[in-house]
C-alpha cells in the first residue's frame, strides 16, 4: 500500500537533492555547503544525512560528507541485472518464437521472485507478467527450484515465516508437501507451476547459475494450462544452459 504521508515523500526528495549535491563535489562536502546547495535548513540537512549515514548511503569523512559504499553496491546490482537482461534477451526471443508462448526472466529478492524481463508472443490469448511484478516463491516454478536449492532447512524456514498462503486451490499450503515437492523438482532440473499462482495458467521453470554454481536467475515459460507442452522442458533447459555459458 502506498504511503499517503506527503512528509515521507518530501524526505525522499530532500535526500535525493543531498546525494546529488555530494556527487557534484570531488572532495567531502561540509554541511554548510550542502545546506546552501540544496536550500535546506542546516538542521534538516543534518538529520537526513545522519539517517543516510546509518544506512550506508552517505559516509562522514572529517567534517564533510561523501557518497557511501552502499550506493556502489546497489549500482553494481543494477548493472549486473542489465548485463543479465542483455545476455538473456536473444535466447528468450528465440524460445518464444519457437513455441509461441511467453518467456520470463526472473531473479530472487527475499521471499519473492521478481520479473526482470519477458518475451511476449504475438497472439491475442497469452500469459503476460508485468516487468517488476513479484510473486511468492512457493507458487512459481522458478521459485520452487530456488527453495529446493536453498536446502530443506531454508525451505522449512520459508514455510514457517510466510505461512504458505494459498493463491488457488492448487497452491502448496502444507510444509511437508512443499518440502517433498521442491526436492523432486530439484532432482529433475525443472519445475512446473500447475495453476498454483493463477487458475488456468501453467508454467515451466529452470534455474540459471554462474560459474561458481550460484543461482543468478530463472527462466520460465508461461502459457494457458491447456496449451503447455512437456516437450518444452528440454528446450527451456537448453536455453538455460546457453545463458549460463554466455554469462561466463
Amino acid at each position: 500500500m502506498a504511503n499517503s504521508d506527503p512528509g515521507s515523500i518530501q524526505v525522499i526528495d530532500r535526500l535525493t537533492a543531498l546525494l546529488e549535491a555530494i556527487a557534484r563535489h570531488r572532495d567531502p562536502v561540509s554541511l554548510k555547503v550542502l545546506a546552501a546547495d540544496t536550500g535546506l535548513h542546516p538542521s534538516t540537512a543534518f538529520r537526513i544525512l545522519a539517517a543516510a549515514t546509518e544506512n550506508g548511503l552517505v559516509a562522514r569523512e572529517g567534517t564533510g560528507y561523501r557518497l557511501g559504499i552502499r550506493l556502489l553496491q546497489l549500482g553494481s546490482r543494477v548493472a549486473s541485472h542489465q548485463d543479465l537482461r542483455r545476455a538473456a534477451r536473444p535466447l528468450m526471443e528465440a524460445l518464444r518464437d519457437g513455441i509461441g508462448e511467453t518467456v520470463n526472466l526472473t531473479v530472487r529478492q527475499g521471499d519473492e521472485v521478481v520479473y526482470l524481463d519477458r518475451a511476449l508472443p504475438e497472439r491475442m490469448m497469452r500469459v503476460e507478467q508485468r516487468i517488476g511484478s513479484r510473486a511468492p516463491l512457493h507458487v512459481t516454478a522458478v521459485g520452487k527450484l530456488m527453495l529446493g536449492e536453498a536446502g530443506e532447512a531454508a525451505c522449512r524456514d520459508y514455510a514457517r515465516r510466510t505461512g504458505l498462503p494459498g493463491y488457488t486451490r492448487y497452491s502448496f499450503t502444507d510444509e511437508e508437501e512443499l518440502v517433498q515437492h521442491v526436492s523432486g523438482c530439484l532432482r529433475s532440473g525443472f519445475a512446473y507451476d500447475d495453476e498454483e499462482a493463477e487458475t488456468g495458467v501453467g508454467c515451466i521453470g529452470v534455474l540459471v547459475h554462474d560459474d561458481a554454481g550460484n543461482i543468478v536467475a530463472g527462466l520460465s515459460i508461461s502459457a494457458p494450462i491447456e496449451r503447455r507442452r512437456e516437450e518444452w522442458v528440454e528446450r527451456l533447459k537448453d536455453a538455460g544452459r546457453e545463458l549460463e555459458l554466455r554469462l561466463g
